[in-house]
């Protein structure tokens, strides 16, 4: 088909906004999913996208559509995430595309992600084609969405279309739409090869797949191609596309959308960005944005039973083939034995590694509280990427601690901007920026630590805010502050999957609370246990759990008081016997292991 007669285009929309259920409307509407093999969703493939509502894999799709002129098109229907964790995939897949359908909920108006991904797409270039969503409801209110849209991302929505993903309404018109707005690819197939890969998995028949997007010249199977950013060649097996199951093809041409297998067996050689060319060819250059996946939270991951590290590093394996954002690293800790220090690209991408292993996998995990990576500059000099709080040098050498900062943007109803301003300044945030775009609706930005969003920061804030705010944030900068390392001591011994960072005016308080919580949390042994909060050699906080006393008089009945005053006797003296041996010192006792997993989640309070 002619290069004219290709339409690529994405749809982006903040999470709930109706855009996983748009693209199925629209394959239904262009007859490659029939009601006999739709089901809802039909893009979100994982039971976990299902489950949760939303897009962690980005899908394409090719729709042969007969428009009202009478000519034949191809849709290249590319369906991205859209939490902020990944968005630099979002941002990759915009960049395969000529155009977007920016969805906006007609009931919720312009939210965080919203406005985040309609900049990307600025940013880029790309026709934005504003469309309402759910304009069938009763609590729709299709000509404020249509404002906001105007007033706070800046583009034309007085003629916005107006459709339901639910109901098909407005999707005949909304393809007419597509094909007339959006312009055609650019590129010939007599060009220079010049592809890119926006998403990418392993397969464990074929090694990994990706999907890529050809912009000039022709790829075919058999040819010896370069992958810029891996600096490696490959040769192809297989070419194809999704509609939406696999169609394999001999090649893909300037303008094409489709999938490409190689001998690439590491995803790590198939990166997100990465541009495509033919071996030799020296006047391709690449892609601007291209940037490697850092994650940005840490946490360990334990098997619960230490007889199951094994499975669980087979289980770990295997996933990181399909996901390119995971890392993992082995790590020992006295407390939980065997395990893996693990990178995500936010907490969202965190559970759902999570969610994945327990559920793919069987796994039964113990996950040590979420931290974030903290830059560490020693008096000499050097500086150290700091992954796990029990890693940090002594406090002599270090000349300072920087922590990431965040660029939150939080929109919000005005009535409720009291709460949530109150939530950023006791997170320790810096006000920097306050709009109102409209009368009820109100932009605040702030910069916040990253290691006090991590947690449970979303979740206040939809508590605050009675679930109408919406967060979206990108990394800033590593800022100075006056950081400590708390440490958690059980019987005087340390236990590393408890230590952490954290701001020193805060130390105090975040220690007391966690030395109650594992008191109330750890039951009662034959000995006493002594939990401890301390700042290097300073104790901040101190509880204690009682001993039990075994009934040694049980067995007395009757008879002088001197017999059961001889076995009390006895007993203290056995006692004073095995502590001096240190036989009760346990750091990592039978109570410990199940304890650590609940009381590991309040660390980073």
């Amino acid at each position: 088909m002619s290069i004219e007669n290709i339409r690529n285009f994405s749809i982006i929309a903040h999470i709930d906004h109706g855009k996983s259920t748009l693209a199925d409307r629209l394959m239904e509407a262009t007859g490659v999913l029939t009601e006999r093999t739709t089901s809802a969703q039909y893009l979100d493939r994982m039971e976990l996208e299902q489950e949760r509502g939303i897009t962690i894999k980005a899908q394409a799709v090719r729709l042969p559509y007969r428009a009202k002129n009478g000519r034949e098109y191809i849709l290249n229907l590319i369906d991205t995430p859209g939490h902020v964790d990944f968005g630099y995939e979002v941002s990759r897949s915009l960049s395969a595309c000529e155009g977007t359908l920016l969805v906006v909920d007609a009931t919720k108006g312009v939210e965080a992600q919203t406005l985040a991904n309609a900049y990307l797409a600025v940013d880029l270039g790309i026709e934005i084609v504003p469309v309402i969503n759910k304009v069938d409801l009763a609590t729709a209110q299709i000509k404020e969405a249509k404002d906001e849209i105007e007033e706070m991302i800046g583009i034309e929505a007085a003629n916005a279309l107006g459709v339901s993903a639910k109901t098909g309404i407005g999707i005949p018109d909304l393809l007419e739409l597509i094909v007339e707005k959006f312009p055609a690819p650019q590129g010939s197939a007599e060009e220079p090869l010049k592809a890119i890969i926006f998403d990418s998995w392993y397969d464990s028949y074929q090694g990994v797949v990706a999907l890529l997007r050809v912009f000039s010249g022709t790829v075919k199977a058999g040819d010896m191609i370069h992958l810029m950013a891996a600096n490696k060649n490959f040769e192809v097996m297989k070419l194809g596309y999704f509609s939406p199951e696999s169609v394999d093809v001999k090649s893909l041409g300037a303008g094409e959308v489709g999938f490409m297998t190689a001998n690439v067996k590491d995803i790590g050689d198939a990166k997100v960005g990465d541009t495509v060319t033919h071996v030799g060819e020296k006047s391709v250059t690449a892609f601007p944005g291209f940037r490697e996946l850092k994650p940005m939270v840490f946490a360990g991951l334990y098997p619960a039973e230490a007889s199951d590290y094994h499975l669980l590093k087979a289980a770990v394996e295997k996933l990181n083939l399909n996901d390119s954002g995971f890392r993992y690293e082995p790590e020992t800790s006295v407390a939980l034995g065997f395990g893996f220090r693990c990178g995500f690209l936010g907490l969202l991408h965190m559970e759902v590694v999570q969610e994945r292993l327990e559920r793919e996998f069987d796994q039964d995990l113990v996950v040590t509280a979420p931290t974030v990576v903290y830059r560490v500059v020693k008096k000499n000099g050097d500086v150290i990427m700091l992954h796990n709080p029990s890693e940090l040098p002594p406090e002599l050498e270090i000349d300072h601690i920087e922590e990431p900062i965040v660029r939150a943007n939080v929109h919000l109803p005005a009535e409720h901007l009291g709460n949530v301003i109150t939530l950023c300044q006791n997170r320790r945030g810096v006000q920097v920026r306050l709009e109102y775009h409209t009368a009820n609706r109100v932009i605040l930005v702030y910069d916040l630590p990253m290691a006090e969003i991590v947690f449970d920061f979303y979740d206040k804030l939809k508590t605050v805010s009675r679930g109408f705010a919406s967060l979206d944030y990108e990394f800033l900068e590593f800022r100075t502050d006056k950081l400590v390392k708390l440490d958690v001591l059980v019987n005087g011994e340390p236990l590393d999957a408890l230590s952490l960072i954290c701001h020193s005016d805060k130390a105090y308080s975040i220690g007391r609370d966690l030395t109650e919580r594992l008191r109330k949390t750890i039951p009662r042994q034959l000995y006493e246990v002594i939990i401890q909060a301390a700042i290097g050699s300073r104790v901040i906080a101190r509880e204690r759990v009682a001993p039990l006393r075994k009934n040694v008089t049980a067995k007395c009945y009757g008879g002088d008081v001197s017999r059961k005053r001889k076995l009390l006797e006895k007993q203290k003296a056995g006692k004073k016997a095995h502590e001096a041996d240190g036989q009760y010192r346990n750091s990592a006792g039978s109570f410990s292991r199940g304890a650590l997993n609940q009381g590991m989640t309040w660390a980073s309070r």
